[in-house]
């Protein structure tokens, strides 16, 4: 009698633990509300730390960034790559600081599933301040890359590609990385002045060269959570 009392605790116990498990299994999973990082980009791109061949200061032409453009995404969409032809957007963006069509080849991104949200800030102009703006990751978009032109320059610009905000399935607190020096390679120009000379062999490269950045960057950028 024990045994069969035993038995039906058992099986009573085992039904339980199986019910459950598939509740556990059917319930639907926590909605991922995404975060809010407020993005600050400092230029170190001054004549101190880059003395060859600086830029003169000027009106028009003195050294400054564009205003910075970028985006959350996922491992689908890359803004750039080494070696990877430029888009339309990001050759425009490097030759004359302009931001459109760079912003609509983000946006199709975004309607694609390939990217969050777009983000975007001023320019900087003097390598004493800081240009800010913000932007949301998610857990199916939790990389950011950025762009600014380098100016002046025949198409330059200043970059970092696919930070993630996302660490051991938590969003960080803060993440600090710089941006270095690139080529958009669709002009041949080899000076900050050089004239206008369309390459019809284009790929993005990084500027190593000691005669202009060597390999240190020329622009820091932080996220931190809001």
């Amino acid at each position: 009698m024990k045994h069969r009392i035993a038995l039906k605790s058992s099986v009573r116990f085992a039904l339980t633990a199986a019910a459950a498990a598939l509740a556990f299994q059917s319930a639907p999973a926590l909605a991922d509300d995404g975060a809010t990082y407020e993005v600050t980009v400092t230029g170190l791109w001054t004549a101190e730390r880059f003395p060859l061949e600086y830029p003169k200061a000027g009106v028009l032409t003195g050294p400054h960034f564009s205003g910075v453009i970028g985006a959350s995404h996922n491992g689908q969409y890359a803004l750039f790559a080494d070696g990877r032809a430029p888009t339309a957007g990001l050759e425009r963006l490097s030759e004359e600081g302009k931001h459109s069509p760079l912003d609509q080849e983000i946006k199709d991104a975004i309607a694609a599933g390939r990217a969050g949200a777009l983000f975007e800030t001023g320019p900087i102009k003097d390598f004493g301040e800081s240009a800010k703006g913000s932007v949301r990751v998610s857990l199916a978009n939790p990389q950011v890359s950025a762009v600014a032109m380098i100016a002046p320059s025949p198409d330059w610009f200043a970059g970092v590609a696919g930070v993630s905000l996302v660490e051991g399935g938590r969003y960080v607190a803060e993440k600090t990385v710089d941006l270095y020096a690139w080529d958009a390679g669709g002009d041949a120009g080899a000076t900050y002045t050089a004239a206008d000379k369309d390459l019809a062999a284009k790929q993005a490269t990084m500027i190593a060269s000691p005669r202009h950045f060597g390999e240190k960057p020329v622009a820091r950028i932080t996220f931190r959570r809001i």
